[in-house]
């Protein structure tokens, strides 16, 4: 099994970046438009397809506002995984910014690097995104 760590400042506040988080059906919309290019829930599923054409069926396993922290696991879809589970987290910072943490175990190994190469360019979209919406909300 591999892990895949990254963190990210971004000037954004606490409650908007959990709130588009949290927001865990409109991740092409509010969270990594263009990477992700739909979204949609079936219970507490959600199927996300990428930019690249992957598409996989995500559990939602915790959604925990007191944390800002959400989990979730891929069930299905394109991606041939034996094992993944993933967590997003916000943490309040100085000066107005936050930390994003992003975790990804995964199995087989051999998925280490094409993950670490998607959550590289998610995590990109991401600081763009919610710093462009926190810029536009001020």
């Amino acid at each position: 099994m591999a892990t895949v760590h990254r963190e990210v400042l971004i000037d954004a506040g606490p409650e908007e970046v959990w709130a588009a988080i949290r927001d865990w059906g409109e991740v092409h919309h509010r969270l990594a438009p263009g990477f992700v290019v739909d979204t949609r829930v079936e219970g507490d599923v959600r199927v996300v397809t990428f930019a690249d054409g992957t598409v996989v069926r995500e559990l939602i396993v915790s959604l925990d506002d007191e944390a800002r922290r959400i989990a979730y696991s891929v069930v299905g879809g394109s991606l041939d995984v034996v094992h993944h589970h993933a967590s997003m987290q916000v943490f309040a910072e100085a000066g107005g910014r936050i930390r994003f943490v992003w975790i990804t175990d995964v199995k087989p190994h051999s998925l280490a690097e094409p993950i670490a190469a998607m959550v590289d360019q998610g995590i990109r979209v991401i600081q763009r995104t919610l710093e462009a919406a926190a810029a536009s909300a001020s």
